[in-house]
């Protein structure tokens, strides 16, 4: 019996947020029981990999961070190249209204976030947190409504998160960057070089694929680029197409192998490593600081205004429409589910800031903008949207 409650709560839509929620849950719990000196020293667990003179070595924290993501960000990549291909982003019909919203749910976030910091060159590089849309949050909390919302609302969603991820890989890369090493930079070249002969010369077994992914890992990591874009590179040269059509897709394949580790084990596992927040000695003044203020604001009136403001303008302009059953109503409920930001804008926070002090300014106005955005966009989805 257990066994099949268990099967059963796998197999729901909505079963990837539920981890996400619980696992954030586990970690604050932990952080702020008698467990605190040992999530600490879990976190800081040294793992090293060495041959001959070369090495890697990290604390677990950073290999969740530096390596599991990758994956993730492998996944996010598959995601985007299916879905810009032969997707629901394939047309500039399709594309118009969720890049339109993507682009001020990113834009105001940004300008009021940087408008609290303005003046304090560490705390503004935190711009690019409150930018954010966690996909498997939002699409749980969606999710959990059912038939009340028809699947176009839905898919609206996925496609501004999709488009969302994209342009935070972009600024990933172009911001959040430290010393680059041109040898590194080289041989990921190379790889990459490598990547694109397998994809023109249509080889369909994954393993060397993942091979050479695997080599491009390690020297994106050891170049200064963020090793996680490691994985939006692999994605990009798996083919889409098979060279016998009754037999799936290398990118279908690997997709679908992956997302299940992904939903129920790295997700989570990034959500406990990083989402401990202490309440020891904390006060309420730190939620007026500009970090915390800025991402709380950013996240949840930002998304908000910049992808209702900026969607309408392009209706007007007639640069995008909403499907027609789609009320206006529902599309903010929709706004209001974008700033949920929780996991990348976690993983943004971690790049921009290394010190502790900020790094609880971050956790604490995520979580509050994401709980916030979340309920109040159920809500209003929920009222919105009666059977």
């Amino acid at each position: 019996m257990p066994i099949e409650i268990i099967r059963k709560f796998f197999q729901l839509k909505s079963a990837a947020g539920i981890l996400l929620l619980l696992a954030a849950i586990a970690a604050i719990i932990v952080e702020n029981s008698l467990l605190s000196d040992l999530y600490s020293k879990f976190l800081h667990l040294s793992i090293s990999i060495k041959i001959s003179n070369f090495a890697i070595d990290k604390d677990l924290h950073h290999w969740i961070n530096d390596g599991l993501m990758a994956i993730f960000f492998l996944l996010v990549g598959l995601e985007i190249k299916r879905e810009l291909i032969s997707g629901h982003l394939s047309t500039r019909a399709q594309f118009s209204l969720p890049a339109v919203a993507a682009i001020g749910g990113i834009t105001v976030p940004a300008i009021i976030y940087i408008s609290l910091n303005f003046g304090n060159e560490i705390t503004t590089s935190g711009w690019a947190i409150p930018t954010a849309t966690d996909i498997a949050f939002a699409l749980g909390v969606v999710t959990l409504l059912g038939n009340r919302v028809p699947v176009s609302l839905k898919v609206t969603l996925v496609a501004i998160a999709i488009i969302d991820d994209l342009m935070a890989i972009i600024i990933i890369a172009s911001f959040y960057t430290s010393d680059l090493s041109i040898n590194y930079l080289l041989y990921a070249a190379i790889s990459s070089s490598i990547l694109l002969a397998f994809n023109n010369r249509k080889i369909n077994n994954l393993f060397p694929y993942i091979v050479v992914g695997i080599l491009l890992w390690v020297f994106v990591l050891k170049s200064g680029i963020h090793a996680s874009l490691a994985g939006v590179l692999l994605a990009m040269f798996i083919p889409l197409k098979a060279k016998d059509s009754s037999v799936q897709s290398p990118l279908t394949k690997l997709e679908h192998s992956i997302e299940p580790w992904v939903n129920f084990m790295i997700l989570p596992l990034f959500a406990f490593a990083n989402a401990g927040v202490s309440f020891s000695g904390m006060k309420l003044s730190l939620i007026w600081e500009p970090v915390t203020l800025g991402i709380i604001l950013g996240l949840f009136f930002g998304k908000q205004i910049g992808v209702m403001l900026f969607t309408y303008i392009g209706s007007l302009l007639k640069i995008c429409k909403l499907p027609s059953d789609i009320s206006w109503k529902q599309y903010y409920g929709l706004s209001l589910v974008t700033g949920i930001g929780f996991t990348m804008s976690l993983f943004i926070g971690s790049l921009a800031f290394t010190d502790p002090e900020f790094q609880t300014s971050v956790r604490l106005g995520v979580l509050i903008a994401s709980l916030l955005a979340g309920v109040l966009g159920y809500l209003t989805l929920r009222i919105t949207s009666k059977l």
